[in-house]
């Protein structure tokens, strides 16, 4: 089915795998490189998003790990990639480079905000992250695909925010993998109909397998 030519999409994509994200320690903002498995994750992800959607833009987190994801991406679709520090991962604070028995033995418990301890809070990212969103989302015009590379924690607060959804059902969307990605899609309700939201989750999850 060929889709509607007015339909305009952001694809918010995870970066691929580090050496602490297999460790199982947490980044925050420490900025970490992709691991030798990541970058193979990138260009997999890059090549079926070029070859799936006609990329217009792109953005992305400016920590290593996102940078380095997004210039797989650039490479593929020829798109320049544009830097928003908004879009930058929690800040973890004093937990940065801890395991999560690392964080257990520290604190006694998984702190529900980091600002206690140096960092921020998640309503702190889900605003900050929905703010850089909402910016791309209002310059995204018909027929136009924006990739957005960020963070898995970062993605899954701000879309909530930027959907407008409960913070609570953040807790119910699984994580996401190194280098999987979130589609949403917007288009004009069309006379006659029942109006949609202005943006709709359209697919999550969705990844590429390394060749």
């Amino acid at each position: 089915m060929v889709e509607p030519a007015e339909i305009r999409r952001l694809i918010l994509l995870r970066h691929g795998v580090t050496g602490w994200n297999a460790e199982g320690r947490y980044q925050g903002q420490t900025d970490i490189e992709l691991a030798e498995t990541g970058h193979q994750q990138a260009k997999a992800a890059a090549h079926a998003l070029a070859t799936t959607f006609a990329v217009t833009r792109l953005v992305s987190s400016d920590l290593m790990r996102a940078r380095q994801t997004a210039a797989y991406v650039a490479e593929e679709t020829g798109r320049e990639a544009a830097y928003d520090p908004r879009l930058r991962e929690v800040c973890a604070g004093e937990a940065e480079g801890m395991d999560r028995a690392q964080i257990l033995e520290r604190f006694g418990e998984m702190p529900a905000s980091w600002e206690p301890y140096g960092g921020e809070s998640w309503p702190t990212v889900a605003a900050r992250f929905s703010a850089a969103l909402h910016d791309v989302a209002e310059t995204v015009a018909p027929g136009e695909t924006v990739v957005v590379v960020a963070h898995g924690g970062a993605i899954r607060q701000g879309l909530a925010a930027f959907l407008g959804w409960d913070p609570s059902v953040v807790t119910t969307l699984a994580p996401l993998t190194n280098c999987a990605w979130i589609e949403l899609v917007a288009r004009e309700s069309a006379p006659g109909l029942i109006p949609s939201a202005p943006w709709r989750l359209a697919t999550y999850g969705m990844g590429a397998p390394i060749s």
